[in-house]
Formats: C-alpha cells, sequence, structure tokens
C-alpha cells in the first residue's frame, strides 16, 4: 500500500528546528506551529490529527533534552521525594524533597486542566488570526511579569534550588503551574507564563527559567507519551520518517536553547521576549487581516 506523506522532509526540519527554540523561549511554541504554515501556505492545519500526531514526536525530543540537560538535578531530586516518602515528611534542610514536592504540586494542575481543556481549546482557537492575537497578550504578559517583579534580575551565588524551595510556597507552586495552562491556546507560551509567575513569588529571571524548564520536564514528557502510541499507529502513517527528523532537529535547537536561556537569564529579563511577541503578533495579526 502506498503511503502519501502529509509533511515533507524540509517542512518537517523546519518545524522541528522551529519547535525545539520556541518550546523553550517564551514566545509560544504552539502559536509559531498555527502561524508558520499559514504563512509559507502550507496546507497543514493545527487541528489536522496527522499534524498533532507529528508534534508529539518534537516535544518528546524536547522532554528527553531537559531531562539530560538537568540530569544531575532529578537524579537528587528523586531521591530527595523518596525520602520524603520513607520519613512521611520533609526535613526542614532537605531542600531536594521540598522542590520534588514543589514540581508534583506544580505539574498537577497544569495537568487536569490540559485533560479538560485540551482539545476544546484547540478546537476554538485554532486559526493563525488568533494565535497572532494571543501572542500579542502572551508579550503583554511577559511585560507586566516584569513590572510587577519583586526581586532584581541579578545572578545569585549559592544554589538554585535551595532559594526556589525557600521562596516558592505551596500556594505559588499551585499558581505557576496553573498559569501553564493558559499555554493550550495557541500565542500563549508555557514556559512563559511559567517564569513570570515565578517572578511574581520572588525568584529571579534565572531561577525563574530554572524552575519552568523543571517544571516542564515531566508535563512535556508525559503529555507526549500519552499521544505516542498514535504515532506508531494508523495516525501516524505519511508522518513516521518525517517525525523522526523533526524530532532530532528539535533536540539539537532545544539543547542549544537551554544552555543559552540559563546564561541569558542571568543578568537580563523577560522584556526582548516581550517585545519580540507583540511585535510580531501585531505584524502577523495584520497580514492575515489584510
Amino acid at each position: 500500500m502506498i503511503v502519501v506523506s502529509l509533511i515533507s522532509y524540509p517542512q518537517a526540519i523546519l518545524l522541528g528546528l522551529l519547535q525545539g527554540v520556541t518550546e523553550l523561549f517564551p514566545v509560544s511554541s504552539l502559536g509559531h506551529s498555527v502561524i508558520l504554515p499559514q504563512l509559507l501556505g502550507w496546507n497543514i492545519h493545527q487541528n489536522d490529527q496527522y499534524f498533532i500526531t507529528f508534534l508529539v514526536a518534537t516535544h518528546l525530543a524536547t522532554a528527553l533534552v531537559l531531562l539530560g540537560f538537568f540530569w544531575s538535578d532529578w537524579v537528587r531530586i528523586v531521591r530527595g521525594l523518596g525520602r520524603s516518602l520513607r520519613d512521611r515528611g520533609i526535613a526542614p534542610d532537605d531542600k531536594d524533597a521540598k522542590l520534588a514536592w514543589l514540581l508534583i504540586v506544580g505539574t498537577i494542575p497544569a495537568g487536569i486542566i490540559g485533560l479538560l481543556l485540551e482539545s476544546r481549546l484547540r478546537s476554538v482557537f485554532a486559526s493563525a488570526q488568533s494565535a497572532a492575537f494571543f501572542m500579542i497578550l502572551n508579550g503583554v504578559m511577559l511585560y507586566g511579569a516584569e513590572l510587577l517583579r519583586r526581586r532584581a534580575p541579578v545572578h545569585e551565588e549559592g544554589d538554585p534550588d535551595e532559594r526556589i524551595s525557600r521562596r516558592v510556597g505551596w500556594t505559588g507552586a499551585v499558581g505557576v503551574g496553573s498559569a501553564q495552562a493558559i499555554a493550550l491556546v495557541p500565542g500563549f507560551s508555557r514556559s512563559g507564563a511559567s517564569m513570570a509567575g515565578g517572578l511574581l513569588v520572588g525568584l529571579s529571571n534565572e531561577d525563574a527559567a530554572r524552575y519552568s524548564f523543571l517544571l516542564a520536564t515531566p508535563i512535556i514528557g508525559a503529555a507526549a507519551a500519552l499521544k505516542l502510541p498514535e504515532l506508531f499507529g494508523s495516525q501516524g502513517d505519511g508522518v513516521r520518517g518525517q517525525a523522526l527528523v523533526a524530532a532530532l532537529c528539535a533536540a539539537l535547537t532545544a539543547y542549544l536553547s537551554v544552555r543559552f536561556l540559563m546564561r541569558f537569564f542571568e543578568t537580563n529579563r523577560l522584556t526582548p521576549f516581550a517585545i519580540y511577541c507583540f511585535v510580531a503578533g501585531l505584524a502577523t495579526s495584520i497580514y492575515f487581516l489584510t
């Protein structure tokens, strides 16, 4: 049986490279994956089942890169979680156990909201025009978080996990985790929402980025793993090889992105990304309207 290619390999390479950057940069990967095909005149739409299946591979690749980049940290965090379960409590000086539970508390609300609303929001906000509009609002969100932030964006000495476990309380973890659900709307960024939330609970840009990336690993990975069987089933026909190529490209740019951003946020703000989202969203909105 002849299987028709629904996405070309050049398209897959471009989409994969874009995914690895925009998933971690606070600029909305979903928004870009909706807008770019429309700008380039591709016959690819956000709610096409084969396209959703194709994106699973790029999301999984991004999650694996994050897991590898923070591997030693995850080993400590998992050990801390084990100690807390063994002792049936969190020792006052056990920052790894506290961070583990903050990540769990932050993951639960985003996961629940995603399961309940993902398909509904995808169908309501499926157009490139709406994605461009929400990208403008994403820029406003990032800029607003910088205006309302509680700490200056300076590089701090010492253990970042200790600072995160001390400054992010249980209520803050719920708030930051829930904020990620806004990324179900194309144009809003998951990493941008969690970084903005981190600033509002008192983290520096550097620590907000670290907490955001740690929080992203189980969320992106679990969401991709749940849909992975679809890629190897009939829904993967016509995109399976392209998805593999895109995943490799996404892994490359995700690794470069996380390395760059962890250094960038030592002394810089979200402001450049806020400006980019506002200008790009406004420009594409005008383009689609005309």
